[in-house]
């Protein structure tokens, strides 16, 4: 058995108003992404075999295209996805931080309600990995954990701007 990520992160907003975070692309605008990144979106269909790709550009000006396609949409319990990085057109590319990171990523992510908060529980699983892409994926989890901890932290911040409105 190979590595994968597990994140949990629990939000101070209803339940069914965080999945909306992730599944309306004009909410996902507002907070997906590394900080300080600009995020656009090129494709947003959420539906079974449903594709969301988009670019997020660094400071510096590097540009990134990340892939998704949906699986299960069980509103608002759980999301199911691949996702990959790719090129413009959506064609699948190898990750431009490290040629051995897994080409596609199975990411599941179960929200739970309790006591008006939800807590957001994501696992992260290379699919079909090489053994080097495992090797890759587990030397890198300490970078994973911190960028899906800060886009957390992101996301909490605009549920509570929202949430005052």
């Amino acid at each position: 058995m190979f590595t994968k990520t597990e994140i949990t992160h629990t939000f101070n907003a209803p339940r069914e108003l965080v999945f909306k975070a992730f599944t309306e692309s004009e909410h996902l605008q507002n907070w997906w992404g590394p900080k300080g990144w600009t995020f656009e979106i090129s494709k947003f269909e959420l539906r079974q075999d449903g594709v969301f790709h988009y670019s997020q550009t660094s400071p510096d000006g590097n540009v990134m295209w990340v892939k998704f396609i949906y699986h299960e949409i069980n509103a608002p319990e759980k999301l199911v996805y691949t996702s990959f990085f790719s090129d413009e057109n959506g064609n699948i590319v190898r990750a431009p931080f490290n040629d051995n990171w897994p080409l596609k990523i199975s990411n599941t992510f179960t929200f739970t309600e309790s006591e008006g908060k939800t807590i957001l529980t994501m696992i992260g699983t290379p699919l079909s990995p090489t053994e080097e892409e495992i090797k890759t994926y587990e030397e890198l989890q300490e970078i994973v954990q911190e960028g899906f901890s800060g886009t957390f932290v992101q996301l909490a911040n605009y549920l509570s701007n929202i949430s005052r409105n």
